[in-house]
């Protein structure tokens, strides 16, 4: 990882922006813009994060400006926290380096009708449960597995495949991102080697930063809003961040080969290997576009699949029904996606756009087409995890994300610290007992996943929402503080 900070011009434009100015660069094909304010710049210029805006802002047929959100920082390619849409009529270019190699990564909030004073006395039992019956950690096999014919339908179908097998509701498919489902997903460009990784992996938590976290909210910031969703103080809730696993990780690096000699063949030079990329309508974008979005179907059943085995977890510990305890689904959202979708780009000029999202969160506001209508006034929520010892937040999105960024929001804290960094902060200490201390319960396969996601990796996640709400971007809803989790 590069240690290096970044030595080249933040101008602030207002209290919540500052630019990359496309002539720092003569390859700068647009401003890069990055969401901060002065408590937090000082953090991401330490980061080479800003030097990898300023060379998303190169890609052929980028629109507007190159993007990043509060919690930006380095990543393949483009950095965590980017943002960048492409025009495919001017030669945009589609970039897996601009989705991840955990295709549709994402988060997804469960409601429950427990109060605190229902789990206090059981959260411990509680989460060794979870601990027992979900699959976490590297290499984890599910309870659910697919033959290859299944796995087909299923990155064809998304969520409502599963939904139809009976682990999960109709509205389970009605509260997820796009239905919990990319049109034009081609699981016939998904390798052998990538079916194969999945073929037992859905249903799985997987390691790094993924969790299933039990929350109680602690804080109400917006009534009207909370009241929509199903959010009150003292309410338990469910958190739950995966992605599509040993697949999607597979799709990625079959087509970072794919596209190694597309630049030349297509004649643009590009300034990082890392940001290997095709014309959206070359062959060679069509092919991934097509095994992307099987990936990220994947992954919202995966997620699914995870709900499944949560509510039936809680329904033994409680002695009920799911049903009866309220365990509903909020909304689940995209973080490492790409999408067609309309935007101004400036000037008035609307158009259908690829938008990259990278560790970013959709943030639709009131009355957008794409959201569920039973959120049309309030916006879509926006979901945003802290790092275990944190809380996390629910944001609506707001009109001034159509505006500012392409509809994107951040998606979490942020990391300040690398993982080998975090270990070595670590030594000597149990990161599961200091978080006991705190009064959150912490279960992981081993003390070095707990480590690498310690809460002084990562940035103040209070100080990054502050950033998205006060730009208007994204609204704050509600705050939800852990007390209990496990990780891979």
């Amino acid at each position: 990882m590069a240690k290096a900070g970044f030595a080249g011009p933040l101008e602030a434009i207002s209290p919540f922006q500052f630019r990359i100015p496309k002539d720092y660069r003569e390859d700068m094909r647009v401003d890069g813009v990055i969401f901060a304010d002065d408590a937090l710049i000082g953090h991401i210029r330490a980061d080479q994060g800003p030097e990898q805006v300023a060379n998303v802002a190169t890609l052929p047929g980028i629109q507007k400006a190159s993007l990043a959100m509060p919690d930006i920082h380095w990543g393949y390619g483009f950095c965590i926290g980017g943002v960048a849409a492409t025009d495919p009529e001017e030669g945009g270019v589609i970039s897996p380096g601009g989705v991840g190699y955990d295709i549709n990564c994402g988060v997804r909030l469960l409601r429950t009708d427990l109060e605190w004073a229902d789990v206090k006395g059981k959260i411990r039992p509680l989460v060794e449960q979870l601990f027992r019956d979900v699959p976490t950690g590297v290499g984890q096999r599910g309870p659910f597995a697919f033959t290859k014919p299944q796995l087909v339908q299923l990155m064809e179908q998304g969520v409502s495949y599963v939904v139809g097998k009976g682990w999960g509701t109709d509205r389970d498919v009605e509260f997820a991102e796009a239905g919990g489902r990319l049109d034009n997903a081609d699981p016939g460009r998904v390798s052998d080697r990538a079916i194969l990784r999945g073929a037992d992996q859905c249903g799985t938590l997987g390691s790094g930063n993924h969790f299933m976290e039990v929350q109680v909210v602690d804080r109400i910031l917006d009534e009207p809003a909370a009241k929509v969703m199903g959010l009150h103080e003292g309410q338990i809730t469910v958190l739950i961040h995966s992605g599509s696993r040993g697949l999607g990780y597979q799709v990625c690096e079959d087509f970072l080969t794919v596209f190694k000699d597309a630049p030349q063949k297509y004649g643009f030079t590009l300034p990082d290997r890392q940001l290997a990329c095709a014309p959206v309508r070359s062959p060679e974008g069509q092919a991934y576009l097509g095994a992307m979005r099987a990936a990220a179907n994947y992954a919202w059943c995966n997620r699914q699949l995870l709900t499944h085995q949560a509510r039936e977890v809680f329904a033994k510990v409680f002695g009920k029904p799911w049903q009866e305890l309220g365990m509903d689904l909020v909304y689940d959202v995209a973080h490492n996606i790409a999408k067609f979708e309309r935007h101004d780009v400036g000037g008035g000029v609307e158009k259908e756009v690829c938008v990259h999202r990278k560790g970013a969160t959709r943030a639709f506001p009131p009355g957008h087409p794409e959201i569920p209508e039973a959120y049309a006034e309030t916006g879509q929520p926006v979901i945003i995890p802290g790092s275990m010892g944190t809380a996390s937040w629910v944001l609506a999105g707001q009109p001034g994300s159509m505006i500012h960024s392409f509809g994107s929001s951040c998606h979490g804290a942020g990391r300040m610290m690398s993982r080998t960094a975090a270990v070595k902060l670590a030594e000597g200490r149990r990161i599961d007992r200091e978080l006991d201390a705190l009064g959150i319960i912490a279960k992981a396969r081993g003390h070095k996943g707990l480590a690498e996601e310690q809460p002084a990796a990562y940035k103040d996640v209070d100080l990054v929402v502050d950033v998205v709400d006060k730009a208007d971007i994204s609204k704050k809803v509600a705050r939800l503080r852990p007390v209990g989790v496990i990780k891979g």
